[in-house]
């Protein structure tokens, strides 16, 4: 095999890997719930961990890998998520398992925060669209697959299975990514932004374990913590000559408000997806396979009609496509919020 085609193993391989660890997990969550005896509020961590560790360190790692090569800061992820993996199948309290996911979070956002760049790298132009073609379509079968097979996994194997099931699928790609030939780090020489790193990392984590424990006053003082934290961290690094965000991009209003309109589409897309899970399972009484089936609906639509999205925005303004798929998922959000606790 070709560079080229390692690189695209790799990239199918670590864009499979994560949404599928990220979306599987939900399924797996009742399970999990009763044999540690945790509530609610802990089972909500299991997801929120890795996505917190993700958000945390992702813009820390991706300024890394700039500086210091972004095959390597990229080998270090899958490594780590590899072995956070296989240690998360030996958890023995709910504690334990939190710390490997959020493990499983940094390993991941230093995955993410360098595969669409590398990709870009690797590929001339002319080839570069269907490489990342074929990544994102890794992406979207993760997501898929995650409650199907996540839920086949916990419903004859275990909860543990789902982590294990990473091990093999990462060690592959261990192996295939020391066949990609090259290294990029375009900002070589410069100095990493530490202070900056520190700022949002500590506000991201307060506001976000502030939101977890409202409504106690608490949980307010902690989220106004953390959104003081944000505004310090746009006054720091405005004024820094290598950010580790360049926070200026934000004056450009169309990429502020197409990333506003993200978060709020996303906002409203994931607490779904773990709720649904607890209903199906504690409050419908369906078993986690033919829960994951069920919750595997969202993805499938979403692999059937983004491609149909993207050609009609080449036909229609784009910004009424956005603003027709937020109106659909608005109308899908008011119908959840009647469902009920009458029996399958």
């Amino acid at each position: 095999m070709s560079p080229k085609k390692y690189a695209l193993m790799v990239a199918v391989l670590t864009s499979f890997l994560t949404p599928f660890v990220g979306s599987s997990i939900n399924i797996a969550l009742p399970s999990i719930g009763n044999e540690f005896a945790a509530n609610a509020i802990l089972l909500g961590w299991i997801p929120t961990a890795y996505l917190l560790a993700l958000a945390v360190c992702l813009v820390p790692f991706g300024r890394l890998a700039d500086i210091y090569g972004r095959k390597r800061i990229f080998t270090w992820g899958i490594i780590l998520f590899t072995v956070s993996s296989f240690i998360a199948t030996m958890s023995v309290s709910i504690d334990m398992l939190l710390l490997f996911r959020v493990l499983q979070g940094a390993g991941s956002a230093m995955i993410f925060g360098n595969l669409f760049a590398i990709i870009a790298s690797i590929f001339p132009t002319s080839e570069r669209g269907k490489a990342l073609g074929i990544t994102i379509t890794g992406a979207f079968l993760g997501l898929f697959l995650g409650p199907v097979l996540g839920g086949f996994l916990t419903g004859y194997f275990g909860w543990r299975s789902i982590f294990f099931f990473n091990v093999p699928l990462g060690i592959l790609a261990i192996i295939a990514v020391t066949r990609v030939e090259g290294e990029w780090a375009e900002a070589s020489g410069k100095s990493f932004d530490i202070l900056g790193s520190i700022i949002l990392g500590f506000s991201l984590v307060t506001l976000m374990y502030g939101l977890s424990i409202l409504p106690e006053t608490s949980g307010i003082f902690l989220i106004l913590g953390g959104l003081i934290g944000l505004a310090l961290f746009y006054l720091v690094e405005v004024r820094i000559e290598s950010p580790v965000l360049d926070v200026k991009i934000f004056k450009n209003r169309s990429f502020t408000l197409h990333n506003l309109a993200a978060f709020i589409s996303y906002c409203s897309a994931a607490p779904i997806v773990f709720i649904l899970s607890l209903y199906l399972q504690y409050i419908k009484g369906l078993d986690p396979q033919w829960a994951g089936i069920v919750l595997s609906v969202q993805p499938v639509m979403m692999t059937i009609f983004s491609p149909l999205a993207g050609k009609a925005s080449d036909i229609i303004e784009p910004r009424k496509m956005a603003a027709l798929g937020m109106s659909l998922n608005t109308i899908g959000c008011a119908i959840f919020a009647f469902l009920g606790r009458k029996p399958v």
